[in-house]
């Protein structure tokens, strides 16, 4: 495997920047593909053999880029078919999951009440349900899904307080916050909602996501299999997109700067 290959990145379209963002900060010297997939998006509302057909054809071509690892930055795309992808080819496929563990893990061994918060696809397909499964039994956990979320990224609207104040009333006003423990991002596109939800929440819910671990993981990948670039300087992060408009380059370059 050449050490100064790319890692490919992709997205259902512009949330996924939070996870190059997070892999760019751990693996400076790392060059990035990153790939949205705006003009399919959102895949939370599509059905899996749709999803199935765009992450297969986006993911042969970042292979054809020269991409040395895929990473599935999309928890809908990884519930539908992480496997698969692992199958079609040879190079590391690391996928994204709801950070539940991570959430149940903060109780120390104690009873934690948690909202997941994903696109409709991700809470319906069987991955998730084994993983709640896993800690439904000692914990409280509650699913909410948010495709809003999804849509006012997709269209430049970040710095739109009233509608997102609105999202989030519509989806978490009728929740007694102060019985909850943790709300998860369960969807790379709301990892750019953290400030919001903090905000919105009492300062005793904790707001998790799996993108610094999704990172991690990564990169102990690369490790083991001696694939890591050892160069000093900065790695290139290039952003590409299904849709070619320069509105939506011009937003995808100012929501990874807003992350750097």
């Amino acid at each position: 495997m050449d050490r100064e290959a790319p890692i490919g990145i992709f997205d259902s379209g512009l949330g996924g920047l939070t996870v190059a963002a997070a892999v760019h900060a751990l693996l400076p010297s790392e060059d990035i593909l990153f790939y949205g997939d705006s003009a399919h998006a959102p895949y939370g509302i599509k059905s899996p053999e749709a999803v199935r057909e765009r992450c297969f054809t986006i993911g042969d071509h970042l292979l054809d880029q020269g991409a040395k690892a895929i990473v599935i930055a999309c928890n809908t795309a990884t519930s539908v078919c992480v496997d698969d992808l692992r199958k079609r080819y040879k190079v590391p496929v690391v996928g994204m999951e709801p950070a539940l563990k991570l959430a149940c893990d903060r109780g120390g061994g104690r009873p934690q009440r948690i909202i997941v918060a994903a696109t409709p696809l991700t809470l319906k397909e069987d991955k998730f349900a084994r993983l709640m499964a896993r800690f439904q039994a000692d914990h409280t956990i509650m699913t909410q899904p948010c495709p809003d979320l999804v849509t006012i990224v997709e269209s430049g609207r970040l710095d739109d307080p009233d509608a997102i104040r609105q999202a989030l009333d519509r989806y978490f006003g009728g929740y007694d916050l102060t019985q909850v423990d943790s709300i998860v991002l369960g969807c790379t596109h709301f990892v750019f909602y953290r400030r919001n939800f903090e905000r919105y929440c009492p300062s005793s819910v904790a707001i998790v996501d799996g993108n610094e671990g999704t990172a991690r993981h990564l990169r102990d990948l690369l490790e083991e299999r001696g694939a890591l670039n050892q160069a000093t300087s900065r790695g290139r992060v290039a952003i590409g997109n299904s849709d070619p408009s320069p509105r939506l380059e011009s937003l995808s370059r100012q929501l990874f700067k807003r992350l750097s």
